[in-house]
């Protein structure tokens, strides 16, 4: 009997693998997605104002843009939630920020004036930032928030990858 509840527990907590065929998650993002309140205007956002290209893979119900090495998706906010079997009502600040890193100070300043003249809001204007970088806010049709920033500490190669 001890035997059988010791095989029975051991099976519970690893689901029938044995230690050696359970893996850790590789140290890698594939898709974010992003819940918005209105895919056309935002994919009209992204494709208008940032300048980026809808991949083919994109549809009436989701927008696909192919970044370096990872996909940014966009997808309605309540059927995102529903997905999640969570609750889509929720306001201020999110928690977390996307970082788009340049390859210098001036390139932010560019940027930034670049969308401010797209109509963009400007969360936070271009500064020194207190861990030694240069970084601004804008924020999409969504409240999301995307810095774009240099980074003297976080080497990009010429595709604008991290350098390990």
């Amino acid at each position: 009997m001890r035997y059988l509840l010791i095989l029975a527990l051991t099976f519970l907590t690893t689901n029938g693998y044995s230690q050696s065929e359970i893996k850790n998650m590789e140290q890698r993002l594939t898709i974010i997605t992003l819940g918005v309140s209105d895919l056309k205007k935002s994919t009209e956002f992204y494709e208008n104002i940032f300048g980026w290209e809808k991949s083919e893979s994109s549809n009436e119900y989701i927008s696909f843009f192919t970044l370096n090495g990872i996909q940014l998706a966009l997808y309605g906010r309540n059927e995102l939630a529903k997905d999640a079997t969570v609750d889509s009502n929720g306001n201020g600040f999110k928690g977390f920020t996307i970082s788009y890193n340049t390859k210098s100070e001036k390139e932010v300043d560019q940027l930034i004036n670049n969308l401010r003249n797209k109509g963009v809001k400007i969360v936070k204007e271009p500064h020194k930032a207190d861990w030694g970088g240069y970084s601004s806010y804008v924020s999409d049709l969504d409240g999301n928030l995307w810095e774009v920033a240099f980074n003297p500490f976080l080497p990009l190669d010429k595709s604008g990858n991290v350098k390990n």
